[in-house]
């Protein structure tokens, strides 16, 4: 059975990888927790720029089916076995998640598209970007809503200096449900 895009990669990757990638983005959040905005929002903007799995492997795979070429070319057609087999590679890693490079990719630290999107909702949630919206109960509050009207609400107070575990947990948790 071919697993879901999301889970692919997780479910070939070893537990004690997986589990070394949750405590770094623990840490992390744990870290920023207490962070000034201009702190928090480099770290964002980091996480925007951080190569996941997919990126990692497309590359790798790009630059040994080039190389794999190169060989066909000047030393003759046996090297085309090269981009032949990175072919492989590359389709069971599409379909399934795994390919013989995932361990490795993952083992350096590695992310999934996902994994960052932990990291990255988890500390807009301890910004304080995520309010819970007001029920909208009536057909003028509907109506409302569909103008933008009435947004906002009050400001939140501002953190205190040391958000703690209990936030941290609380936060890298709500965006792993």
């Amino acid at each position: 059975m071919i697993p879901a895009t999301t889970e692919r990669v997780s479910q070939h990757t070893s537990s004690r990888s997986n589990e070394a990638i949750t405590e770094q983005m623990r840490e992390s959040v744990a870290r920023h927790a207490s962070a000034s905005p201009q702190m928090l929002d480099q770290r964002l903007r980091a996480l925007d720029h951080e190569w996941d799995v997919e990126r990692i492997t497309s590359t790798a795979a790009s630059v040994g089916l080039l190389a794999g070429m190169g060989l066909a070319a000047a030393l003759g057609t046996v090297w085309l076995i090269v981009p032949a087999l990175i072919a492989l590679c590359l389709l069971l890693h599409a379909v399934f998640g795994w390919s013989p490079a995932l361990s490795v990719i993952r083992q350096l630290g590695y992310r999934t598209a996902l994994e960052i999107d932990h990291e990255r909702y988890a500390l807009k949630a301890l910004r304080g970007d995520f309010q819970p919206l007001a029920l909208t109960t009536t057909p003028q509050d509907r109506e409302a809503h569909s103008r933008m009207e009435d947004e906002g609400g009050p400001p939140l107070p501002e953190p205190a200096p040391d958000a703690g575990d209990a936030a941290v947990n609380e936060a890298v948790q709500a965006v792993q449900r």
